[in-house]
């Protein structure tokens, strides 16, 4: 790529678009595309195209910008990564621009790539396979070419001084150097990009954004001209922005299909795409290397381009063999190992528990001193506790609304409770209490909770958005932060002060009614209530699949009967796992969640259905045996529909039953959608048998009573 390749010729005012596949190009178009991307050369030409846009990327929706990853999902990934080493051997030299000489600039270059190849090492031996090749490689792009070589070999020509890129790329073993349509990720190496930041929010300055938007439309392009099919998905790539010190990601994603192609206005082609037809992304610039050179592996800046690397790996390599939930879950037992080291105890304070750590002794170690043989005095915490009749209020951007606790439903990992709504006195709601922001990192617990409140808020409201309405489905009422009692010193709207409830998130919906998993506890369910529960959840799934969302996460904890007089239906919630795109990972239980969400940790058009079955199987008195493993859930479903053990037990309540079951082993992990209409009418008319059958016996009931009556005045 050199600044020869600009938009000196022309070729006429031919335009197209690049969207028709590869076997329907024609040559001229093929070539007038390659042209395209040759006079797309100059980042400073793209940049004043873009330079009226950029302010709308800093604005701000919902009080939130968008940006790649949001923090806790980043917490989660520290879980994750937690006791993984990722070792970078070349520092990275402090001040890079300090000094004019090329071999500082060269020396940084080689940090870069042994930073990006440090990270992909660590993440695909983590995820993926430890002891397998790494199938990427690193490279950089000198200006005077469109090749990437590594960093080492272009300074060994005394070309140090022309780098301006460097990329993970697909290691393809056709050829020893990279090619654009073969990079997964972008890296550019750019002065002092924490000081050009934006001062309130550290966002890049335009220009590194926009020479970063034009890294990664050159790349969108690239590979949509490819021949190969090298990549799972092709329409989003991140882009690495740092310095000696601070960085951040830019990600751009869209179909670039859609760009009108006119060799004689490349540059007005691309702005108008990106600005039209994709999707910015900018994260916050943050630290990465500290003043020796060492990457920070926790710190936030780094975690945002591990991210980013794990997504780029996934490109061309798919699911990982590890994800998010298996490694993360790791941390509840290492904190627990911890905790039996330092041999902490559990006290009491002002009613409240808290955790203080025993007295040293000084036969510990002789480095060790001594302290007071006296317990370390803890400052009491105000522990969250609602009581039955106690007033919560709710506040929002533009009100305020109250809630009178009637009863506790819920008080395990997650606190539910029956509420009345201030408002309408009369009308019961069920109301989820999160966790305080503050804590959403010591726990995997405290996670839960945010999956249950602030994420099920965003899945309620994406359905009331579609204008999914039903019987079956939760109905979003409210969604805000807990207004404390006392006076509050928050500065601001989305400020928290130091009490503990400031701030914590509290959702409420509509209807209210028992969980079945506190059903069963008490009682047997009927088989008609079976044949109602089986009816009633997959009118949800199939309601929510209409809209493109899949539930997830189906038991016995996130179902609930409603009762209304003598009837009662029965609504599925806890939609916070629910999943909006195929892409997205899904929450496993080894009990319920589908083969298919076990070995790929994803959903498929059948795996809330299936979950569905095998909660039927428990219900119909199944035995779910203890399992620890995945490989022991896959294992123990492969058996149950070898040996029909499913078909069987839900045949003890209804045929019907057991042909749903037989239907769904043939789809287990296939593409194809479940019928759902016809199983909902044979449902229906299975549940019309059943009640028809028990009128019948209600009436020969009272018809054998009166004959007796009968018989009895006439002897």
């Amino acid at each position: 790529m050199t600044s020869g390749e600009s938009s000196e010729r022309t070729s006429g005012s031919e335009t197209h678009k690049p969207g028709a596949p590869t076997g329907s190009k024609s040559r001229s178009s093929l070539s007038l595309a390659k042209e395209f991307i040759r006079r797309l050369a100059e980042p400073e030409c793209l940049t004043e195209k873009l330079l009226d846009w950029f302010p709308s990327i800093s604005e701000y929706s919902n009080n939130k910008r968008i940006v790649p990853f949001e923090l806790q999902e980043l917490q989660k990934f520290d879980y994750a990564l937690e006791g993984v080493s990722f070792q970078q051997l070349i520092r990275m030299p402090n001040a890079v621009y300090a000094s004019t000489s090329d071999a500082v600039e060269a020396k940084a270059y080689l940090a870069l790539e042994d930073f990006l190849y440090a990270a992909a090492k660590g993440l695909w031996e983590t995820f993926w396979d430890k002891d397998g090749p790494m199938p990427f490689l690193v490279g950089s792009l000198h200006s005077s070419t469109s090749r990437f070589y590594p960093a080492e070999k272009v300074i060994a020509n005394g070309k140090a001084g022309g780098l301006c890129a460097t990329a993970l790329l697909v290691n393809n073993g056709r050829h020893s150097y990279g090619k654009w349509e073969e990079i997964l990720e972008v890296a550019l190496l750019r002065s002092d990009v924490a000081s050009l930041s934006s001062k309130s929010d550290r966002q890049p300055s335009p220009s590194v954004l926009g020479e970063a938007l034009f890294f990664a439309v050159r790349v969108l392009l690239s590979r949509n001209l490819s021949r190969y099919n090298l990549l799972c998905d092709s329409n989003f790539v991140y882009v690495l922005i740092v310095d000696s010190q601070y960085g951040g990601v830019v990600k751009l994603e869209g179909d670039v299909r859609t760009m009108e192609v006119d060799v004689n206005n490349v540059y007005e082609c691309a702005a108008d795409w990106i600005i039209n037809h994709s999707r910015v992304m900018v994260s916050s610039v943050d630290r990465i290397w500290n003043k020796l050179g060492n990457a920070n592996w926790g710190d936030v800046g780094t975690l945002q381009v591990l991210h980013a690397t794990y997504h780029t790996i996934m490109l061309t390599t798919g699911t990982p063999k590890k994800t998010f939930a298996d490694l993360a879950g790791i941390h509840v037992s290492r904190l627990q190992k911890r905790r039996n080291e330092r041999q902490l105890v559990e006290i009491r304070v002002n009613g409240s528990s808290s955790t203080s750590a025993p007295p040293l002794q000084q036969s510990y170690s002789s480095e060790i001193v001594e302290v007071r043989d006296e317990l370390v005095e803890v400052e009491p915490q105000v522990s969250f506790s609602l009581e039955v009749g106690s007033i919560l209020w709710m506040e929002d951007s533009n009100w305020k609304k109250g809630f009178q606790i009637n009863e506790a439903l819920r008080s395990d990992d997650v606190p539910i409770y029956s509420s009345t709504s201030l408002d309408e006195p009369g009308k019961l709601l069920l109301l989820y209490v999160g966790s305080h922001p503050s804590r959403l990192g010591p726990s995997w617990e405290e996670m839960n909770l945010w999956y249950q409140v602030q994420r099920q808020t965003k899945i309620l409201t994406v359905m009331r958005q579609k204008g999914l309405s039903s019987k079956y489905l939760p109905q979003l009422v409210a969604s805000g932060r807990i207004v404390h009692p006392g006076q509050c010193s928050k500065s601001g709207t989305n400020d928290r002060c130091n009490h503990p409830w400031c701030g914590t998130p509290i959702l409420a919906m509509y209807p209210v009614g028992e969980f079945v998993s506190s059903m069963v506890k008490r009682v047997e369910l009927t088989p008609e209530e079976v044949l109602r529960l089986s009816h009633d959840c997959l009118s949800a799934i199939h309601a929510a699949s209409t809209a493109g969302i899949r539930h997830g996460d189906i038991c016995p904890e996130n179902i609930i009967c409603v009762s209304s007089g003598a009837k009662c239906h029965f609504v599925l919630v806890g939609w916070g796992r629910a999943v909006l795109e195929d892409k997205d990972k899904t929450a496993t239980n080894l009990h319920y969640s589908s083969s298919y969400a076990l070995q790929e940790g994803k959903l498929c058009p059948s795996s809330d259905a299936e979950s569905l079955v095998y909660l039927l199987f428990f219900l119909c008195g199944g035995l779910l045996p203890e399992l620890d493993s995945v490989e022991a859930a896959l294992q123990w479903r492969e058996s149950a529909w070898s040996k029909r053990l499913i078909q069987q037990k839900l045949g003890h309540i209804s045929t019907v039953l057991k042909a749903f079951a037989d239907y769904i082993d043939s789809l287990c992990g296939t593409p194809y959608p479940v019928d759902y209409e016809i199983w909902l009418r044979r449902l229906s008319r299975s549940l019309q048998v059943e009640s028809h059958g028990k009128e019948v016996l209600q009436m020969n009931g009272r018809a054998e009573s009166s004959g007796a009556t009968a018989s009895a005045s006439f002897s």
